[in-house]
């Protein structure tokens, strides 16, 4: 069938069951799906209530997790026993609580509501996956690890265990797994969103994470990927543009600033931003802020924030320390050798745990 033939047969289908009913997938062409209207055993006016609190909670915003948590609340003051709104409330309050810094409620509202859910359903795809978050977030990736490969030799064909090894991987330094664990899911789902556009942007494909990360709510990324790439001017008007019209968490803000600062050669500005940010639950900024310092030549703070990362279960891939353009300064400092030995370690003994895992994971 020629190209122009699928369009119009598309466009014909699509007035037949509905235009939502078949999607355009980028690379894939196109996905045939019926939206769940509901589950068994929770009302219907329950159920389109969640259904909205996921739709707000994908956006990722402040202001959105705080309608989402409130709907999740509604639906379970109805419904106790809905696992999936215990695990989509405890996604959202981790949320809140790493970037609104408001109080610890949410911390531990979070750890509550995972574990309300695996108490009503132990094998809640949904649950693992969000679970993971607050997993490698807490320098617990090694477990997170081990329980997702566990997951996937009972469940082989399960989307979620592959966006949460995505992660997973990149927090041990194991970038190439972490690439070949988003593939293997979009081979399974190919709308699945993942984090590998952050992997990518560790692995030096600047282009090909300013790609992945398009299509979803933009903060830091592609910028500091365009920054990355020489081109200073996209970077900064895009910095600019963010932080003038969005309503972000603090440490967002931080982030971003920090990096405009540096584009626009605030050192002062961007050393304050970043030392006066809470990343205790956001190791891997740490490892953006590294590049900053190591941009402005600040190489006593770089290795230092590079070595608080390790430490809060962040593992700085040795390929990132090798030839992160923006790390070439950090790789003259006479403690460079010996960060990346511990790197080197770390991988090896990550790669080690890996050998119980399903068969096919590159070395």
């Amino acid at each position: 069938m020629s190209e122009s033939n699928l369009t119009n047969t598309i466009v014909s289908l699509r007035k037949i069951v509905g235009r939502d009913t078949i999607r355009t997938v980028s690379k894939h062409g196109y996905r045939f799906e019926l939206a769940v209207t509901g589950e068994p055993g929770v009302a219907q006016e329950t159920y389109e209530k969640f259904t909205r609190a996921k739709e707000l909670t994908i956006q990722r915003s402040l202001e959105s997790m705080q309608l989402a948590r409130d709907l999740y609340w509604t639906c379970l003051a109805v419904d106790p026993s809905f696992a999936p709104a215990w695990a989509w409330l405890g996604r959202c309050c981790w949320f809140l609580d790493k970037f609104s810094g408001s109080s610890s409620t949410n911390l531990e509202l979070a750890h509550a509501a995972f574990q309300r859910a695996f108490a009503l359903d132990s094998d809640l795809a949904c649950a693992h996956q969000f679970y993971t978050l607050v997993q490698v977030d807490t320098g617990h990736a090694d477990e997170a690890l081990g329980r997702l490969l566990e997951r996937l030799e009972r469940h082989p064909g399960e989307p979620e265990s592959f966006t949460s090894l995505v992660q997973v991987f990149r927090f041990r330094g194991l970038l190439q797994q972490s690439v070949e664990a988003h593939r293997r899911g979009v081979e399974l789902d190919p709308a699945l969103v993942t984090s590998v556009a952050h992997t990518l942007f560790l692995a030096g494909e600047y282009a090909s994470a300013i790609e992945q990360y398009s299509g979803r709510a933009a903060y830091y990324l592609d910028a500091a990927a365009w920054a990355a790439l020489g081109n200073r001017k996209r970077a900064i008007s895009l910095l600019r543009d963010r932080l003038g019209r969005m309503a972000l968490s603090k440490l967002m803000v931080a982030l971003m600033s920090s990096l405009l600062a540096v584009l626009e050669g605030r050192a002062s500005d961007a050393v304050q931003l970043m030392e006066t940010a809470d990343t205790a639950r956001e190791p891997e900024i740490l490892l953006y802020f590294a590049r900053h310092y190591a941009r402005l030549r600040m190489t006593d703070l770089a290795v230092e924030a590079l070595k608080r990362a390790a430490q809060s279960g962040f593992v700085c891939a040795p390929a990132t320390l090798r030839s992160d353009p923006w790390l070439s300064t950090v790789r003259k400092h006479p403690e460079f050798s010996s960060l990346l030995r511990t790197a080197e370690t770390l991988v090896e003994e990550a790669q080690s745990s890996l050998a119980a895992s399903p068969k096919g994971w590159p070395s």
